[in-house]
């Protein structure tokens, strides 16, 4: 009689990031300025820069009077580093030759949960939206100007709730940038955002939507919420946003997802203490990465592969899995 087949071995992180001070809720690659060798690691609570190399903090940046930072974003063009946090502030930092001050802010109308998100034009401008200062809008502006281009409120007979989760993206085909926002009803929207209008609007789900990414190469998404389930969607030629697949986890609660770069994995950050891989075309279940002992609030890829997970027990863990080849 055949031996039965065990599973194979829970990986280990490759290794861990200490001294975080506070929960982490935000993490970002960067290249820095020299853009060789091991990028650097952006983690917020405060603002660490952490160099992989040595496996400690080069610095931290406290632009936010001390308060929890949620989101962290570097700009393609120049050295420059967006960061929001719970004080209600959007601040550009300048991070050149060693630099690590703040050049501009924005004031936040919204005390929500919804991170912001950018999309590069020619340098140096660039769009963000944000929250918006009714409590269902979001706020698009034209940077570094801080020109209102418009400010996207549902339609009359919408009541979508809170906006949770944002990400601009723009088609190689089109030059009119198109917003994807998840919101606190469960639905997911696409805006048109010259035309200040809904395209399209899907319900994925039964609890607020917390995190979202798109792949726009395969024209396919990924949310997941409160619940245990994470939705597959598609957007076709005519914009329509059609709900392909779900996936039910084990337990309630996805903070956060996101694609790898080479759109080969999805990593999601779990309420019950782990990270979940897949393979992001099929949603075949990979691995599980049970190392932490709180909420994994956020997951992030750099361009080689490697991942973080950033958690409420303040540890960052650095996993190295199916490289990219």
């Amino acid at each position: 009689m055949a031996a039965p087949t065990r599973p194979p071995p829970l990986p280990d992180p490759q290794f861990v990031l200490r001294g975080t001070q506070s929960a982490v809720h935000a993490l970002h690659f960067y290249r820095g300025t020299q853009g060789q060798g091991c990028p650097l690691l952006l983690s917020g609570g405060l603002v660490h820069i952490w160099s992989l190399h040595t496996r400690r903090a080069l610095t931290t940046l406290d632009g936010h009077g001390s308060q929890c930072v949620t989101w962290l974003q570097t700009l393609p063009h120049g050295h420059q580093l967006l960061s929001q946090g719970r004080d209600l502030r959007l601040c550009l930092w300048d991070l050149a030759e060693g630099r690590n001050a703040v050049v501009d802010s924005v004031r936040l109308e919204s005390v929500g949960f919804c991170r912001s998100t950018v999309l590069a034009g020619a340098p140096p401008r660039w769009m963000v939206a944000m929250p918006g200062r009714g409590s269902d809008e979001v706020e698009i502006l034209e940077m570094p100007s801080k020109t209102s281009v418009c400010t996207l409120k549902p339609e009359a007979d919408a009541k979508p709730g809170m906006p949770m989760c944002l990400e601009l993206w723009q088609a190689d085909s089109s030059p009119r940038p198109r917003l994807l926002a998840g919101y606190e009803d469960g639905s997911v929207a696409l805006w048109d955002v010259s035309e200040r209008k809904v395209c399209s609007r899907i319900t994925c789900h039964t609890e607020p939507v917390m995190g979202l990414d798109f792949d726009s190469q395969k024209a396919r998404g990924v949310s997941g919420s409160a619940e245990k389930v994470l939705a597959v969607w598609s957007l076709d030629e005519q914009q329509s946003l059609k709900v392909c697949r779900t996936h039910e986890l084990t337990n309630p609660g996805i903070a956060d997802v996101t694609i790898r770069p080479d759109r080969k994995l999805l990593a999601t950050a779990g309420w019950d203490h782990r990270v979940r891989i897949f393979h992001w075309r099929t949603m075949k279940p990979l691995a599980v990465l049970d190392f932490h002992t709180a909420t994994v609030h956020c997951v992030a890829f750099a361009d080689d592969g490697l991942l973080a997970a950033g958690s409420g027990d303040r540890r960052i863990s650095i996993w190295s899995l199916y490289q990219r080849t």
